[in-house]
């Protein structure tokens, strides 16, 4: 028999519930940060059908050698903005991931990750730092977007005065 364990991570953002679901569960959004570093996942590595029942799977490029891992999972449940929750099914005793977005009412989300049944391999220290750098991209793909979205609102911002 396999040992299994539980991880939880955690992290603030400076954004709304809606926006870190929405990134979480769209291809688009996904592939800017999807895998640890030293991975790509191309948008059409990435399939979602977001209902309870539906597919999530997402295939990781490795950057240095082209090696490929796939991961499928089943949705068990999608309550937008709130709560996101799969199964791996193709890791024995199927592992289970719960992601809540908690609304710090302050502009702030706080994202806990909290993954049951999760295989000896993955609790290793070097493979909970893989999947801390998965975060950092994330944390760095949402202040991107910010930034994006600030200089989009100064531009029209400047367009409107300029009329």
């Amino acid at each position: 028999m396999t040992a299994t364990g539980e991880l939880t991570y955690r992290r603030v953002h400076r954004a709304s519930r809606e926006l870190l679901f929405d990134s979480m569960t769209t291809p688009e959004h996904l592939t800017h940060f999807w895998g640890p570093a030293g991975t790509t996942t191309p948008v059409g590595n990435i399939v979602i059908d977001l209902r309870p029942g539906g597919v999530f799977e997402t295939t990781m490029v490795s950057d240095a050698d082209g090696s490929t891992y796939t991961m499928r999972a089943v949705y068990v449940e999608v309550r937008r903005p709130d709560r996101l929750v799969w199964i791996e099914a193709d890791i024995k005793g199927g592992m289970r991931t719960t992601i809540t977005f908690v609304d710090l009412n302050d502009g702030r989300t706080e994202v806990v990750t909290h993954q049951t049944n999760v295989p000896a391999a993955y609790l290793s220290a070097e493979a909970r730092a893989g999947f801390s750098t998965s975060l950092d991209r994330f944390d760095a793909y949402l202040t991107a977007l910010d930034a994006e979205q600030e200089h989009q609102q100064e531009s029209r911002v400047r367009s409107t005065e300029c009329q």
